[in-house]
């Protein structure tokens, strides 16, 4: 793969490229008994929660908690596994003044009342004051949400949901459900509470936002812009925050988010059938799977990217590649490679504007620093030189009831032996005496490639009787030409 001319039409895609991402789009894919089972686990925890907190007596101001689902799998875009779920509890706000924060302009605010109030929300007044606390908002729903994990059984399952460490920069709070005697978790929640603004306009700072007028029309933007919004108790990231910026909100537009990946066609018709499907959202998964390995690969190089930096060029791409013609199925590949070419772009200039609030630039430091800016261009240039290695298939995850995988063929030490020595003798040199190279042979390739990915004994076995299976084939091939 050569160079790609951002949010343009990239250079040809090789068939053995094609197949490739082709592949690993449909490897994405959830599947529907696991997300049956997901499901119907979070929707009790969801229904338990709200009902505890209608009936709690210590924190009145919760009683009147709704939930707004939100997140990857609610927009249809999760991958791998349905093991990761966002419930958003939404509170009722009366009318507010909202403040940027000087540190981060745009996107944190602190928010005060306009006038003394005489509902439950006076609780959380810092000293008496105007101004909404957003740290006793969230200690609060972290005890309730602890209270309501010790009395909660989860229904006809030998699990427990367990409540994780906090985490000072996040505004949620996080749970994961337990199997007895299982080594790692089943699935994974965050609660975030937050404040609805329904009734007030947007910041000044968002009204130049939501960019959609030549993708999904400016009768949709008006609906964007007039949905409403939410705040999150997130502050932003640093050591020397002012005592203000501790009790900062986040802007927030996950129901808006939602709402434009869900219907994301120009036209009303996109995706309701199969003659009218668009790969938009295949290749939003694509994006977020290069992201999840990059971020394994390298941890703490990469450590402030995450998936929504992704979504935020997902949305850039798609309102200036509108028309459904431009994401057809087919095209798959060219399309996620437009995208990967935007990502790369983006990174190169240092700059990523925020969808909503364009002013903010999600890739300015500190909170991603220009030494992580580097590493990642470095990184995606790497990838794209490569074909993509880091695309491959996950392996699945148990989730939920489903039967453990089977332990792998044992080995005797002889047999382990000959497998060494069929590596050993596996080299370029004897591929190209049967008439084969890995350049020649795009599944030999990858299967050199895997062998050469794979640490554990078990791994590198499959790996290698995969090869010998490639080789005998390769070897038939000649003796057939001879």
């Amino acid at each position: 793969m050569g160079p790609l001319s951002v949010y343009g039409s990239p250079l040809p895609v090789s068939p053995a490229l094609d197949r490739w991402i082709r592949q690993r789009a449909r490897d994405l894919t959830l599947r529907r008994v696991d997300t049956q089972r997901a499901s119907k686990v979070v929707n009790s925890f969801r229904d338990g929660l709200l009902e505890f907190l209608k009936n709690n007596q210590e924190k009145p101001y919760f009683r009147q908690a709704k939930v707004l689902n939100s997140g990857s799998y609610f927009e249809m875009v999760k991958i791998n596994s349905p093991n990761e779920f966002d419930m958003m509890l939404i509170l009722p706000i009366p009318r507010l003044n909202m403040t940027e924060l000087e540190e981060c302009p745009g996107v944190f605010y602190t928010l005060s009342l306009c006038r003394q109030a005489r509902s439950e929300i006076r609780s959380y007044q810092v000293n008496n004051q105007l101004t909404i606390s957003a740290a006793k908002i969230r200690a609060d729903m972290r005890d309730l949400v602890c209270k309501f994990i010790s009395a909660y059984e989860v229904p006809s399952l030998d699990s427990e949901w367990k409540v994780c460490v906090e985490d000072a920069n996040s505004p949620a709070v996080t749970l994961e459900l337990w199997r007895t005697g299982s080594s790692e978790a089943d699935l994974s929640i965050d609660v975030v509470p937050a404040l609805e603004v329904s009734s007030q306009g947007l910041p000044a700072a968002a009204r130049a936002g939501s960019n959609v007028d030549n993708w999904l029309g400016k009768k949709d933007r008006r609906k964007l812009l007039s949905a409403g919004f939410y705040f999150v108790p997130k502050m932003p990231r640093g050591d020397d925050l002012s005592d203000m910026a501790k009790e900062s909100w986040r802007i927030s537009f996950s129901h808006s988010e939602k709402e434009i990946i869900r219907n994301h066609g120009n036209r009303r018709t996109c995706c309701e059938g199969q003659s009218n499907r668009c790969c938009r959202k295949t290749c939003l998964r694509l994006l977020k799977r290069l992201i999840e390995g990059l971020k394994q690969r390298y941890p703490e190089e990469l450590e402030p990217l995450c998936s929504y930096q992704g979504k935020t060029i997902f949305f850039h791409v798609l309102s200036r590649r509108g028309d459904d013609s431009q994401w057809t199925i087919g095209d798959l590949s060219k399309c996620f490679l437009i995208l990967l070419s935007a990502f790369e772009g983006h990174v190169q200039s240092g700059n990523l504007p925020h969808f909503f609030v364009p002013s903010h630039n999600l890739f300015a430091p500190p909170a991603f620093p220009q030494s992580t800016l580097d590493f990642l261009a470095a990184a995606l240039k790497e990838q794209r030189e490569s074909n993509l290695p880091l695309l491959q298939t996950l392996p699945p995850i148990a989730l939920l009831s489903s039967p453990p995988p089977p332990p792998p063929p044992s080995t005797s030490p002889q047999q382990e032996t000959q497998m060494a020595d069929i590596c050993k003798s596996t080299s370029p040199e004897v591929v190209q005496r049967v008439g084969a190279t890995p350049s020649s042979s795009p599944q030999l390739a990858a299967l050199l490639h895997l062998s050469e990915s794979y640490s554990d004994r078990s791994s590198i076995i499959m790996t290698v009787l995969g090869l010998m299976v490639a080789l005998m084939g390769v070897g038939l091939g000649f003796l057939k030409l001879m």
